[in-house]
């Protein structure tokens, strides 16, 4: 059994007339295309700076934020000038102690409510950007999950600028760009 296991071998070496067999991987390499049962990677930071759903909930959120901001400004100041009132009114003698008092007190409660007002306010908007974080978070994951099975791939692993999880990968396996292309395709779709 040992010498017919030699003479296959012996016959498949010369018979091969110096061609060589590429590797899955040499393979992957020369055509750019990944084979079945790869293990891809994308970029989170480049997907989300270019996902239309992303910036379109980034944009509404900053919007919002801005007129929170507004208004605490507007707030602020109409508080702040209430108080510059009744320090002017303190010095010049124009009311009594107990007035004084009083006011103060009114002002002291004004104040913690404007906190307390900036502080809902910023629980609020911190709640909307972790709901718009969960909403994006759940398309691209329900997308991957769909576009890993459509291209029969083992698994997609994922990295930023902050924290590479792929150290180093061949260019080929990153899918960033036909993910985001089609990301935004569905979400071109759901917007109409």
């Amino acid at each position: 059994m040992l010498a017919v296991g030699l003479a296959v071998l012996y016959v498949l070496h010369f018979t091969n007339n110096g061609r060589t067999f590429a590797t899955p991987e040499q393979t992957e390499r020369e055509s750019g295309e990944v084979s079945v049962g790869s293990i891809v990677y994308i970029h989170i930071d480049s997907l989300l700076n270019e996902y239309d759903l992303f910036l379109d909930l980034q944009s509404d959120l900053t919007a919002k934020a801005r007129i929170v901001e507004d208004d605490l400004n507007k707030k602020g100041r109409a508080f702040e000038k209430d108080v510059n009132n009744f320090q002017e009114k303190v010095q010049k003698g124009l009311i009594t102690r107990s007035q004084a008092e009083t006011q103060q007190n009114q002002l002291a409660t004004r104040q913690q409510e404007l906190e307390q007002y900036a502080q809902q306010k910023q629980m609020e908007l911190a709640e909307e950007n972790q709901v718009m974080l969960n909403r994006v978070l759940d398309a691209i994951k329900s997308y991957l999950a769909d576009y890993r099975v459509l291209n029969n791939y083992d698994m997609i692993l994922t990295t930023d600028n902050s924290s590479n999880t792929v150290i180093e990968a061949g260019k080929f396996l990153d899918v960033t760009k036909d993910v985001v292309d089609g990301l935004n395709r569905e979400y071109a779709k759901s917007r109409k």
